[in-house]
């Protein structure tokens, strides 16, 4: 006698679009940050001496900003709300980061102007993390296996 058994969905297939935002950019962000620390160290914490990493400025408090990041985004990326939540927030505070950086207000965490490349990479986090938050976070009802009939 055998039972009948539904097969079950697990891993991050059932996660939504939200949550598998938050888990990359989560990864990237403290990869970012561990990598940074490599580069710069941890002296001079919010000096104005900038280390490169590639083409990014980097000192320990910009790291130390990423790291955390990471973080709160992968705390937050293993349930649907609190990783849409913290997709819409994060877009909101790197979208205000872009805006004073291109005015040139983040000198401490080594963004200059107009042209600095971190204004793109976080107008395009930001761009990105609005959408996930909203348009594309789906829904735990899209995660639901198909009922059996």
């Amino acid at each position: 006698m055998s039972a009948q058994t539904t097969p079950t969905r697990s891993g991050l297939r059932v996660w939504t679009p939200a949550q598998r935002f938050a888990l990359v950019f989560g990864l990237a962000y403290l990869v970012v940050g561990v990598a940074g620390f490599a580069v710069t160290g941890f002296s001079d914490f919010a000096g104005m001496h900038h280390d490169k990493l590639l083409v990014f400025s980097v000192n320990p408090a910009h790291n130390l900003i990423h790291l955390a990041m990471g973080l709160a985004w992968l705390a937050a990326a293993p349930h649907h709300r609190p990783a849409k939540a913290a997709n819409l927030v994060f877009g909101v505070v790197l979208g205000l980061v872009t805006v004073l950086g291109l005015l040139d207000g983040m000198g401490v965490l080594g963004m200059s102007g107009l042209a600095d490349p971190d204004n793109f990479l976080h107008l395009a986090t930001a761009t990105l993390a609005l959408y996930f938050g909203s348009l594309a976070a789906g829904s735990p009802a899209e995660r639901e296996p198909a009922a059996a009939l």
